[in-house]
């Protein structure tokens, strides 16, 4: 008798985390989100989830950009128009399970800032100059969702075509 009972109590706390992932399987953005916006240096994406359930939520925010650097010499002089390779960021912001309301919530997360290239890898004319990344031209986008350390949205991709300029991303979402 205690090992049927023990049996069953087994398979009801595997249907019981199975249902709740399964629920939590249909989280997605509300209508109108997210949005995108080129603050120069970092990307800050926003939007609102719904379909989330109990635990706190990890978003996170990775992006490819083609950079603008300008090299200075000694002398203060810079050299502009130099583009370093392409250049990956992220970004991620952790959000308690008590700021979901209904299996909603609303999220903001921003990249980090680029490091700043080696002066051989921004293309200046000799090592002796520094080189600084003063703009980035986002071309891609990819935002996941993880909640109870489950995957529960992503990763979903948003090419950036033509790459962003500052200020809002048009075609997004």
């Amino acid at each position: 008798m205690q090992r049927i009972t023990t049996k069953v109590l087994f398979v009801l706390a595997v249907v019981t985390m199975v249902g709740g992932i399964a629920w939590a399987a249909s989280v997605h953005f509300k209508h109108g989100s997210p949005t995108a916006f080129d603050n120069g240096l970092t990307l800050t994406m926003s939007g609102v989830l719904s379909g989330l359930g109990n635990g706190n939520i990890q978003v996170t925010l990775n992006a490819t950009a083609d950079p603008d650097a300008t090299c200075t010499n000694q002398g203060g002089n810079q050299a502009p128009g130099q583009n370093p390779a392409e250049v990956a960021v992220t970004g991620s912001v952790a959000i308690p399970n008590s700021q979901i309301k209904n299996g909603n919530v609303a999220f903001t997360v921003t990249t980090n800032a680029p490091s700043q290239p080696t002066a051989d890898d921004a293309g200046c004319p000799s090592d002796n100059w520094t080189a600084q990344i003063t703009d980035m031209h986002f071309t891609s986008a990819t935002l996941s969702v993880v909640q109870n350390n489950v995957t529960v949205l992503g990763p979903v991709a948003f090419p950036i075509s033509p790459p962003s300029s500052n200020g809002p991303i048009p075609g997004i979402p």
